[in-house]
């Protein structure tokens, strides 16, 4: 009966300490970099021929590395992204400037893709909205 309660007690203190280093390991922020966007789209909604077709797409290194941009993809010649190429560090903020070229009378919905050193390391913004013809009047 000893031996029996013994082993009983082994395989109870073996479950709790398994139990304990899971629960830690879980609470655990992941190591690296992460950018986090506060909007993934901008919607210009309907924009006249020639208006203004510029946007900002702000985020957050919420890593704990610095993070670095090292791509900014664009779907068409109809859009230029601009950002920094210098180092993000955690917690610090940075932009995306994307330009639209809105001398054509269309609706776009293109897209962008960062690419980073981050744990979420590809992530896909859009832009989208309706060009109309400039008013003659």
């Amino acid at each position: 009966m000893k031996k029996l309660s013994l082993i009983f007690a082994l395989l109870f203190f073996v479950a709790f300490a398994a139990k304990s280093q899971t629960s830690t390991t879980a609470t655990q922020k992941s190591a690296g970099p992460e950018i986090t966007f506060e909007n993934l789209e901008h919607d210009y909604g309907t924009i006249q021929q020639g208006a203004d077709g510029n946007c900002v797409f702000k985020f957050k290194n919420t890593g704990n590395e610095p993070l670095i941009l090292s791509d900014v993809r664009k779907s068409c010649g109809c859009t230029t992204p601009t950002w920094s190429k210098e180092p993000i560090l955690p917690g610090q903020n940075g932009v995306i400037n994307v330009g639209y070229n809105t001398n054509n009378v269309s609706t776009f919905n293109k897209s962008i893709t960062v690419i980073s050193n981050a744990t979420n390391a590809t992530v896909t913004l859009t832009i989208k909205g309706t060009v109309t013809a400039k008013d003659t009047k």
